[in-house]
């Protein structure tokens, strides 16, 4: 009897260590949905992590992935026909395709007993140093956060405030580090903005992550062009197509495997926006070792990292990839590189 993909998904609960909070909103969890995938005794492992501004819900989810039929497939190493049928079931669902791409290229690595970087014909990172992202909160608990990070070489400041400046001043009161800066769209005006820029090209801070509304596009494109600083685009960018609308107004974009539907169009939108010239930022949403180890992969084309999703829960699922000294180093096992924990 010929072997036959089978495709198994639940939901799941991530706890934060802290409470997360960003210039829009504050949470303690993050529904995910972990997928698999079976074929010839081998199982492939996915996810789907589902912050709330997304629009995703796990119930989106799994209504989307009650859809798949695997039986039209026979063989899991035709990877291309299989996604352009998913992503052909229909529009968005972003995660849900990502659950199912990351699960799917989990299980061809094992099958070819290989490493996700050789499958790409990538070379394994070498370091690979991941920020280490610390949400807004009070200084004390800054203080804490930063602590933690000890081991870290640069970290991840949430802004978008009224008290951005006593954030970025509490954190140089403990280390200066450098800073990868994130505003989560939490500036309206853009001289105040650029103004703000420059008080943080003074601290140390490398780059600016989304610091505009996505649609303030005239905004944003005036604050990138006299900006000392790069400008991000994060929310401004899921997929490849969008890539065309903004390579014009930001110095470089943040792929996320939850935005771009899985690695495999992850990995065209890096080389497009090599193309036109944009740097590459790797990021993730608050996920467990299996997402995050996937992206991981795919680390050696980034420029910047912010792969540090598992450490900011206290529940993951999986054993991958380590962090040392916040250098992100890969194990030696095929696929992704997991160890489901009992």
């Amino acid at each position: 009897m010929a072997q036959t993909l089978k495709l198994s998904y639940y939901p799941y609960t991530l706890k934060l260590k802290h409470t997360f909070t960003v210039s829009s909103f504050s949470r303690n969890e993050t529904p995910v949905v972990l997928t698999e995938i079976e074929y010839d005794g081998k199982v492939g492992y996915g996810e789907a992590s589902l912050p709330q501004y997304l629009g995703e819900t796990r119930e989106s989810v799994m209504d989307f992935l009650s859809k798949i039929d695997f039986s039209q497939f026979e063989d899991p190493l035709d990877n291309e026909k299989i996604l352009s049928y998913i992503d052909d079931i229909e529009d968005g669902n972003n995660a849900a395709k990502a659950s199912v791409d990351i699960a799917l290229h989990d299980l061809i690595g094992k099958l070819l007993k290989i490493p996700l970087f050789k499958y790409f014909g990538l070379t394994k990172p070498k370091n690979a140093y991941t920020s280490y992202t610390i949400g807004i909160d009070k200084k004390e608990i800054i203080k804490t956060k930063i602590d933690e990070a000890k081991d870290f070489k640069y970290l991840k400041i949430k802004l978008g405030t009224n008290n951005d400046k006593e954030i970025i001043e509490t954190i140089r009161s403990v280390t200066n580090k450098p800073l990868y800066v994130d505003a989560n769209q939490g500036w309206k005006d853009k001289q105040k903005a650029l103004d703000m820029i420059k008080w943080l090209a003074e601290k140390n801070v490398i780059l600016i992550e989304q610091p505009m509304p996505k649609e303030n596009i005239d905004d944003i494109a005036w604050l990138n062009e006299k900006s000392p600083l790069p400008i991000i685009a994060d929310e401004s960018v899921k997929r490849l197509k969008d890539i065309d609308k903004v390579k014009d107004i930001y110095s470089g974009i943040n792929i996320k495997l939850m935005k771009s539907t899985g690695l495999r169009e992850a990995l065209i939108m890096i080389n497009k926006a090599r193309d036109f010239g944009l740097k590459v930022m790797l990021g993730c949403m608050t996920e467990t070792s299996c997402a995050v180890s996937a992206a991981a992969h795919l680390s050696s084309l980034a420029d910047w990292i912010d792969l540090d999703g598992p450490l900011l829960i206290s529940n993951d699922l999986f054993d991958g990839i380590s962090y040392i000294k916040g250098e992100m180093k890969l194990n030696e096992l095929s696929g992704i590189g997991l160890i489901k924990k009992n």
